[in-house]
C-alpha cells in the first residue's frame, strides 16, 4: 500500500567507488529470504553515525557507538534482519561482538573496524551461529553494484525497498551519492525503527562528517513519524570513501554548504520513503508549522498533529473533520498560545482563519483535498518567524492487522 514510492531503475542506482556489498540468506528468522548484508568500505573511508535515544538501546547500537568512538577506521558493516538483538542484556552484547569477530576474520580486519546492525523482533536471542554460517556467502557476493539487493535484504515489514541514488557536480567535481533505508512501523524521531545507510565518494574529514551526520539526521530521519514509537535499534550511517576529487576538511570550505545540502536532500528522500511505505499507509502527509516563536514549539505542534490517532484516522477516511487538527494544536503544550492568531490550510484550502472556521471555507473543498494520496497541512501560529516540517501518514485497518500478526 506504499504511497507514491518509486524504485529507481537499475541503471539509475549508481555504485559508490569504495563500497562493496554482499547479500545472502542466513535463515535468521525465516527460511528463503535474504536477511544478511555485508558492506566492505575501502581504506581511507570516513564513517559517522546517529543512533536511537531510546534507553533500551539494542546491543548492536551500543557496539556501534563503542567502535565509532575508538581510533581505528571503520572498514565494514554487517546487518541482519529478523532479530533486533534488543532487550538481550550481556548475552546480546556478546552476540553483537561475536558477529563483528566473525566478519573481521573473513575480511582480515580488527573486530573494532566492524559495525553491527540488527532489526526485527525484540527480546529474542540473536542466532549468532546462523549469522556466522551465512557470512562467507555474503563476503563471496561482495560487489559494487549490489545496492538494490541490500535494500531488499534489510527489509522487515517494509513492502518495497527504499533506495536513492544521484550524481552531483560540486565545485567542478562530480560526486555520487547512493543510500538505502528500511522502516515501516515503530517510527518516530530520535530516531525511528529504521536503518539508513548513505554513501558518497566525496572525501570528508572524520570529525566534520560526525557533525554533518547529526545535522543531516535532524532534517530527515528526525522529522518523520508513523506511530510515535521510538525504537531500540535506529541507526543512520554516512560513509565518505574519498574516491572522488572533492575534498572537504572544514565548515569554512566554500563548497561545504553545497555538499551538506546535497547530503540533506538525499537523506530526506530516504526518510520520506519510510513514511510512504509505513505499515498500512494510504496517505502521505506533510505537516508544516509556520510563524512559530521557536523550533521547540514548532515541533511540538507538528508532532502533536502528526501523532494524533484521531487526525490520522480522519485522513484515512478522507473525512474533513478538521476540528481534530485544531484540538491537536491546542494540546501541544504551548500554554500561552493565542488561538485567535492561528490559521490552518489543507493544500490551498484555507480552513481556519484567526482561530475559527474561515467564512469562505466549504466542506467539499476540504473533502477534495482529503481524498488525495498526498496532503499538505500548513499551520500558522502567528508567534514568530520559525518554520519546521514533519512527515507522517494516516492510520488504516491494515496498521492494526500488521502489528497484531508481526511475530507470527
Amino acid at each position: 500500500m506504499a504511497v507514491n514510492l518509486h524504485i529507481p531503475a537499475p541503471e539509475l542506482v549508481f555504485p559508490v567507488d569504495g563500497v562493496e556489498i554482499g547479500v545472502t540468506e542466513a535463515g535468521i528468522r525465516k527460511a528463503g529470504r535474504r536477511d544478511l548484508t555485508v558492506f566492505r568500505l575501502a581504506e581511507g573511508t570516513s564513517v559517522a553515525g546517529v543512533f536511537t535515544r531510546n534507553r533500551f538501546r539494542a546491543a548492536p547500537v551500543q557496539v556501534c557507538e563503542e567502535h565509532l568512538a575508538q581510533s581505528l577506521p571503520i572498514r565494514a558493516m554487517v546487518i541482519n534482519t529478523g532479530n533486533a538483538n534488543a532487550g538481550t542484556g550481556e548475552p546480546g552484547l556478546a552476540a553483537a561482538r561475536a558477529t563483528c569477530d566473525a566478519l573481521a576474520k573473513l575480511l582480515g580486519l580488527d573486530p573494532r573496524q566492524v559495525l553491527p546492525f540488527s532489526t526485527g523482533v525484540i527480546l529474542e536471542p540473536l542466532p549468532v551461529d546462523r549469522i556466522e554460517a551465512g557470512l562467507p556467502a555474503a563476503v563471496k557476493a561482495l560487489a559494487p553494484g549490489n545496492w538494490t539487493e541490500a535494500a531488499h535484504g534489510i527489509m522487515t515489514t517494509d513492502t518495497l525497498p527504499k533506495i536513492v541514488s544521484s550524481k552531483a557536480n560540486i565545485g567542478g567535481h562530480q560526486i555520487t551519492l547512493t543510500g538505502i533505508s528500511k522502516g515501516a512501523g515503530m517510527i518516530r524521531p530520535n530516531m525511528a525503527t529504521m536503518l539508513g545507510f548513505l554513501a558518497t565518494d566525496a572525501a570528508i574529514a572524520p570529525a566534520l562528517l560526525k557533525r554533518m551526520a547529526g545535522q543531516v539526521a535532524d532534517v530527515s530521519f528526525n522529522r518523520i513519524t508513523v506511530d510515535g514509537d521510538t525504537s531500540t535499534n535506529d541507526s543512520f550511517i554516512i560513509a565518505a570513501t574519498g574516491r572522488a576529487g572533492l575534498r572537504i576538511e572544514s565548515e569554512s570550505d566554500p563548497l561545504y554548504p553545497e555538499l551538506l545540502a546535497t547530503l540533506k536532500a538525499a537523506a530526506t528522500e530516504l526518510a520520506q520513503l519510510i513514511v510512504r511505505d509505513a505499515e498500512g499507509a494510504t496517505k502521505f502527509m506533510t505537516i508544516r508549522v509556520e510563524d512559530a516563536g521557536s523550533q521547540e514549539e514548532a515541533l511540538k505542534v507538528a508532532y502533536s498533529v502528526a501523532h494524533s490517532p484521531l487526525v490520522k484516522t480522519a485522513f484515512y477516511a478522507s473525512d474533513p473533520n478538521l476540528g481534530r487538527i485544531l484540538a491537536a494544536i491546542g494540546y501541544a503544550g504551548i500554554d500561552d498560545l493565542d488561538v485567535g492568531r492561528v490559521n490552518l490550510w489543507l493544500d490551498d484550502v484555507w480552513v481556519a482563519k484567526n482561530g475559527g472556521r474561515n467564512p469562505d471555507y466549504r466542506e467539499e473543498d476540504g473533502q477534495r483535498v482529503m481524498k488525495q494520496a498526498e496532503i499538505a497541512v500548513r499551520i500558522s501560529l502567528g508567534r514568530g518567524k520559525v518554520t519546521e516540517t514533519v512527515y507522517t501518514c494516516d492510520f488504516s485497518h491494515e496498521y492494526v492487522s500488521i502489528n497484531a500478526d508481526y511475530r507470527s
